[in-house]
């Protein structure tokens, strides 16, 4: 899917929160085994798709609390959130994976338990023996029936609903029947917030057999008919899996085309997958209600019968029944509109010429507006409630550009006559990329024609990522979740790369390298995966985990190093040629690689690739020289707190650098390729510096020895320019990297970072305070005040001047704009007077004008957040909260509102639930963490509301990897780390088993470790 809302980084770097973006966006070590190949043609499994998708956040709804949950309310509205009004169930597909409690311990003298186990031995002994003397036996469900033969035993089924054996029992699909057509009819009731449905299935038979299992999730079945209407079958069901099965006494034969059809209804879904319910307040404030989808990864069974995995692909056929007021919007172009007796609207949509996964699939009924243009025969239109159509402008304007773009880029036309961009008030995702009615949430889409140029750099990369679906995912799609970054680590780097290319003025390099940062803060740990994983992907949680930033962000910046290291044109060569080898079907890593063969792309760049996309890590590179003889040796970079071997993984590693004689223009990189773990370079002894992995395209980090550190140090002190501004920005990266790891000292650090007081570039200056930020609030959270005080006054006496010296007015420059929000937030967080009296000022002018006198987008955040430390100002954030439409300055409200120094006046606020929509949970929980008032305040609350909490975000959904990360990861201390331990293990299925888990305990430990060893000489440093 689309997008995903970042928290920042705990200490490796904190995350700017705008360069956050994408979307829908957490895993495990090396493994041995090729991912499952899924033949159809053979009664197999097809693997089990769950997922919790692109997940951002989502709200929650109608106020219908119960006595019992008061106590959750109140606790919710800590938060300003009623966010357990909505109901919902756990996930049932988790069910059959239950984990057992481990057994309690019990305690016993040593003598009577070597009795106990002495006798146990013999007991085992003597049936062993039995067993082996007694005539040859096979056991069976039905006992020892008859002798051993070559009959393999009978596989075990579970029980359906009605007590029968279900016909299957695994939770990947048979693969011996293939849908071809969905017919689907389904009857929304937006008042009693039901549905009817009728679903007619084409199939054919791939291998005999004498079952149909699908996928069928929360839907009553009426009446099951197959072949001719008039002929009733009976619908077995397993709940736990999700799936329902048609038996026949006789086989059914390869080839045959039979059809089943299904009648049923079902609620509209009360959280936000599957087709849920939503509703919104219009400007009269009348309630609006609208019903919409939101499928990807497992959630298109709970709107119709289905064979829901993505490498069933079908076409599809829609009709959607609608009362006279609301209009109706599906995959394709409506067809027609028939009246029927009962006075309501039937639309009927085309049939869907292209073969589509299910979880594309998507319908909506609602009262929205639209606007249109034409672009290359595609009628593109953005949709929105009514009263935001003027703010749909600048996404239509950027679509039609991206669509024209990819167009011509990737050889290949989108292939449907019309492509719908919706807004959808209330949504979890970021954005949902269905082929041709691509869903979004409000704030990822609409932005007035004066919003900030930040404002609309944030709309532009969920644009462009969803568009560049339309071919990566939606025409060429995974065969599998385990290979999802071919669907969302190519959508990122498009996204990236087709804004550097169309919109350079929204300076997007500077954001794509922090991503690149990003993804590496969350790799170097023992806890993360593969990008394309060759383990076990199968039950909900493990595919929801899927979506993280090393698929998201890991997967672009491994293409972005791919793309550097080819000769030019071969990359776009290769991926044209995949695109063209696999439309409308389903693909493996090992595909892509094949591609980029046969366009003459030498079998050793995918001998190469494979090295990085399955095993999990990446490398550090450490540089040593002698002279002309440069020596460079690669391990896996890992950061581990109890000295756990390092794994002897080697990559082929592309090594590009530059040195003293020519260093900034491209035409000075030159590239070595590292594939042992030591080799040596040889340079002119004239060289002074070499500066490795050139404007950081290379996914490791570099060690130069306290030699060569020294040298580049001297030369940036020398002449600042002498290195491009991203390479200065890897420099500070890889530095507090290398702090982390222990491999340089803090002392180190500081030195580097000496030169920063004459750096004016955006990329260097927002990493060092990013950096310093994760530092500073770590030190806040163990209350070293002496320290935080000192880090106070160094981080003032580096960067204190650039501060003061910042603009309060519009300023034009993106990448200006990024700078100035990082300085200027810095600076009012710290209490910088200077800032602090400019920020309040700006905030009355525009309370006292009646918000006329505008704030600059890029300095809203700061503005508001600085207005918020004050009760009477916090209060008039509220009202504006409620009043305004702008969706950028209301999420900024809300992080200011979540960032107050007493966050008790949250509480006695009330904020009443409904007024903040559950879906921003995560962002309120991560902004308070970040504070020292809020973040014991949001774990003690994360701990007290775990179950309603994932009610709203599944388990292992993004919005729970976010809540778990940001609550958790400012914690240095023993306690807090054997806390954090024993509340997870309590859950049990309930979430203890996520790797985010094992990343939170991971981060404290490595927290710990730092502070045991830097703290004693920060006291003395600073």
């Amino acid at each position: 899917p689309g997008h995903c809302e970042c928290t920042s980084r705990p200490m490796y770097g904190a995350e700017m929160s705008r360069a956050s973006l994408p979307r829908n966006m957490i895993e495990n070590s090396m493994f041995e085994e090729e991912p499952d190949v899924v033949d159809l043609d053979k009664d197999s499994t097809v693997v089990y798709e769950p997922r919790s998708s692109r997940l951002l956040v989502r709200g929650l709804g109608e106020n219908d609390l119960d006595d019992e949950e008061e106590d959750y309310e109140s606790s919710a509205r800590l938060l300003g959130m009623s966010f357990m009004n909505r109901s919902s169930t756990h996930n049932p597909s988790s069910s059959p994976y239950n984990r057992q409690a481990p057994p309690r311990s019990c305690s016993c003298s040593s003598a009577r338990m070597l009795v106990v186990g002495v006798f146990i031995l013999v007991l085992v002994a003597s049936m062993a023996m039995a067993l082996y003397f007694l005539p040859g036996c096979t056991f069976t469900k039905a006992g020892c029936g008859k002798a051993n033969s070559s009959t393999p035993m009978e596989p075990s089924y579970p029980n359906s609903t009605n007590g029968e054996l279900f016909p299957w029992n695994e939770l990947r699909l048979p693969a011996s029947v293939r849908p071809v057509n969905y017919d689907l009819s389904l009857t929304p009731n937006l008042t009693s917030m039901t549905f009817t449905g009728r679903t007619v299935i084409n199939m054919t038979i791939l291998h005999d057999t004498k079952r149909i299992v699908l996928h069928s999730s929360e839907l009553n079945i009426t009446k099951a008919t197959f072949q001719d209407k008039s002929v009733e079958v009976k619908v077995l069901e397993y709940k736990p899996w999700q799936q329902i099965a048609v038996s026949f006494p006789e086989d059914l034969k390869v080839g045959q085309v039979c059809v089943l059809t299904l009648d049923y209804a079902a609620n509209l879904s009360h959280t936000y997958d599957g087709f849920y319910n939503s509703s919104y307040n219009d400007k009269t404030g009348a309630k609006r209600v609208l019903a919409a989808t939101q499928f990807e990864p497992q959630a298109a069974r709970k709107a119709f019968p289905c064979f829901d995995e993505p490498a069933f692909k079908a076409t599809f056929l829609v009709r959607i029944t609608r009362e006279p007021g609301y209009i109706t919007l599906s995959n394709m172009p409506q067809a027609k509109t028939t009246t029927l007796p009962s006075g309501l609207l039937e639309d009927e949509f085309e049939q869907t010429g292209v073969n589509m996964s299910t979880y594309l699939v998507a319908f909506i009924v609602a009262n929205f507006t639209s606007i249109t243009r034409n672009v290359s025969n595609t009628l593109v239109s953005v949709y929105s409630v009514p009263e935001k159509k003027e703010h749909t402008h600048y996404a239509l304007d950027t679509a039609s550009t991206l669509l024209h773009f990819y167009n011509t880029f990737f050889h290949i036309d989108y292939p449907l006559r019309k492509l719908d961009l919706v807004a959808i008030p209330d949504f979890l995702a970021g954005a949902m990329e269905n082929w041709g009615l691509i869903t979004f949430r409000e704030t990822s889409l609409l932005v007035g024609n004066q919003s900030s140029p930040l404002d609309k750099q944030l709309i532009a990369n969920v644009v462009a990522h969803e568009l560049a679906h339309q071919w990566f995912g939606n025409l060429v799609t995974m065969r599998w979740w385990n290979d999802l970054w071919l669907n969302e680590g190519f959508a990122t780097y498009w996204q990236y790369t087709s804004l550097m290319t169309e919109f350079p003025q929204l300076d997007l390099d500077n954001v794509f390298l922090g991503v690149r940062f990003k993804a590496m803060a969350k790799d170097c740990l023992n806890s993360s995966h593969p990008v394309s994983v060759s383990s076990q992907v199968t039950t909900p949680e493990q595919v929801s985990e899927m979506f993280d930033s090393v698929t998201y962000e890991k997967g672009a910046s491994l293409l972005l190093m791919l793309k550097t290291t080819l000769p030019d044109g071969q990359f776009r060569k290769g991926l044209i040629k995949y695109l063209d080898n696999y439309r409308g079907s389903n693909t493996v890593t090992e595909d892509l690689w094949n591609s980029l063969t046969q366009v003459g792309v030498q079998e050793s760049v995918s001998d190469m690739m494979r090295t990085w996309t399955l095993q999990n890590g990446f490398p550090l590179v450490t540089v040593s020289r002698m002279g002309g003889h440069v020596t460079l040796t690669q391990e896996h970079f890992l950061l581990s707190a109890d000295n756990a071997t390092h794994t002897s993984n080697l990559w082929h590693i592309p090594v590009t650098y530059v040195n003293d004689s020519c260093s900034s223009a491209p035409s000075c990189r030159q590239i070595f390729t590292l594939r042992n773990k030591t080799a040596t370079l040889n340079v002119s002894d004239s060289v002074k510096w070499l500066k490795f992995n050139y404007m950081n395209t290379g996914f490791y980090i570099v060690h130069y020895g306290d030699e060569g550190w020294a040298t580049l140090i001297d030369a940036l002190k020398t002449d600042i320019n002498t290195l491009t501004p991203h390479d200065r920005a890897s420099l500070i990266h890889n530095i507090f990297a290398l702090s982390r790891l222990g491999r340089v000292s803090f002392r180190q650090v500081l030195n580097l970072l000496d030169y920063a007081t004459s750096e004016t570039e955006t990329a260097p200056l927002t990493e060092a305070l990013s950096q310093l930020s994760s530092v500073y609030r770590l030190l806040d959270k163990r209350q070293e005040q002496r320290l935080v005080a000192r880090m106070k006054v160094y981080i003032w006496g580096h960067f204190g001047q650039l501060m003061d010296s910042q603009d309060w007015g519009e300023e034009e420059s993106v990448s200006r704009q990024e700078l100035r929000s990082v300085l200027l937030e810095m600076a009012c967080s710290l209490g910088r007077q200077n800032c602090t009296d400019q920020a309040t000022a700006l905030y009355d002018q525009w309370t006292n004008s009646n918000q006329t006198k505008q704030i600059p987008g890029d300095l809203q955040r700061v503005v508001f957040s600085t207005a918020a430390q004050s009760d009477l100002r916090w209060l008039s954030l509220m009202e504006a909260y409620s009043s305004t439409t702008y969706d950028s300055e209301k999420r900024k409200i809300l992080q200011a509102l979540a960032s107050t120094q007493d966050p008790q006046s949250i509480v006695c606020t009330g904020l009443e639930g409904g007024i903040i929509q559950t879906q921003e949970l995560p962002l309120v929980i991560s902004t308070m963490s970040d504070g020292f008032a809020g973040h014991l305040l949001v774990w003690e609350f994360v701990k007290e509301n775990w179950d309603r909490i994932i009610e709203k975000f599944p388990v292992g959904s993004y919005p729970i990897q976010s809540i778990i990360k940001s609550t958790t990861s400012q914690f240095s201390t023993q306690t807090h780390l054997e806390e954090v331990q024993r509340f997870f293990s309590s859950l049990k299925e309930r979430g203890s088993q996520m790797r985010s888990v094992q990343e939170a305990l991971e981060t404290i430990r490595l927290n710990q470790l730092w502070m045991d060893r830097n703290l004693p000489t920060l006291r003395i440093w600073l």
